[in-house]
């Protein structure tokens, strides 16, 4: 059975799969030629090599035999690129050494090639700027050890060698990533501070969005009001978990959803009555979400780490620009 889902913000598809007992002992490659249409068991191999293939939340092999239970998530990706080119786009580089590269990325920069973005992302400037990188993350994934929305602006932690690439992954795995986001929602959050733990996973009306779902994938985001404003907080989010669209989904689940978010905010924009600050929101382009802060061990030397990226301008420029609220 074909269970593509689209992802808006990658423009790619999605397939997760769980392993039956009657494939139990298939190759990875073999089994998912027979559940995904359209896709041949070269092209597949292709796809896993380029770590587009993870079994059980790891990359994994061709040849690898599956067990009964195991969950494959299958990032499908236009044709493996037979030529990835690098390109000089500036970079904002935060921190560098032997090991490891962090990067402030900017709204509006796709993390690596996708579907329909076979250039100008990322990856392609990761490759032009430095000489050695990861090649764990496939061909067209130099050195990405994880992502950000198109939309979402802050800090990325890149990976040099194979072996920092593995240990920060690990870390990632064991949720030992210290990752805290600022966001501006609409309304007024009741709490200074509060947990959201509900699960995720594709919104069953809404194939091409993610929603909570019972049985869906666990996630939990901590939040804690910075600011507020009229009609708008100011919030910090600390990530527990890594689920696609995590923040953006959680938020709008508690009706409060992120300003300048188009696919979960549910219209929120067009009900802001100042028609300058409306206008100001639709000019951002994008969603006010920003990666601010990022903390791990230094995958060589153990060292704990921690980095922290300054709101892009726009977003404090609309910050500035809003009335204060009841504190």
């Amino acid at each position: 059975m074909d269970t593509r889902q689209q992802d808006p913000s990658s423009d790619n598809e999605f397939v997760t799969l769980r392993v039956n007992a009657a494939d139990t002992g298939s190759r990875l490659d073999s089994y998912l030629a027979a559940q995904i249409e359209g896709w041949s068991r070269g092209r597949l191999q292709h796809l896993i090599e380029d770590a587009g293939v993870l079994v059980n939340g790891k990359a994994a092999k061709s040849s690898q035999k599956l067990r009964e239970n195991d969950e494959i998530e299958v990032e499908l990706v236009s044709s493996p690129a037979s030529f990835f080119a690098p390109e000089d786009i500036p970079l904002d580089i935060v921190f560098e050494d032997s090991d490891l590269i962090v990067v402030n990325k900017p709204a509006g920069l796709v993390v690596h090639p996708a579907a329909g973005i076979p250039s100008g992302t990322l990856a392609n400037a990761l490759a032009f700027h430095f000489q050695q990188l990861s090649k764990q993350g496939g061909t067209t994934r130099p050195g990405i050890v994880h992502r950000l929305d198109k939309d979402t602006s802050g800090l990325l932690v890149v990976a040099k060698t194979e072996v920092a690439h593995e240990k920060i992954s690990d870390q990632f795995r064991a949720r030992e990533v210290f990752k805290s986001y600022v966001a501006l929602v609409h309304g007024a959050v009741k709490q200074d501070q509060g947990r959201i733990e509900e699960p995720i996973a594709r919104d069953p009306r809404n194939r091409t969005r993610m929603a909570v779902v019972r049985g869906g994938r666990p996630a939990l985001s901590l939040y804690t009001a910075r600011q507020r404003y009229d009609r708008f907080t100011l919030l910090d989010v600390e990530l527990k978990t890594g689920r696609t669209h995590q923040i953006r989904v959680h938020l709008s689940w508690l009706k409060h959803p992120v300003v300048g978010d188009e696919v979960y905010g549910a219209g929120r924009d067009n009900t802001v009555q100042d028609p300058k600050l409306r206008a100001q929101i639709r000019k951002l382009g994008r969603h006010f979400l920003h990666a601010e802060q990022l903390g791990f061990h230094h995958p060589g030397t153990g060292k704990p780490m921690k980095f922290k990226a300054a709101l892009p301008d726009k977003l404090g420029e609309l910050v500035a620009s809003l009335e204060p609220g009841v504190q």
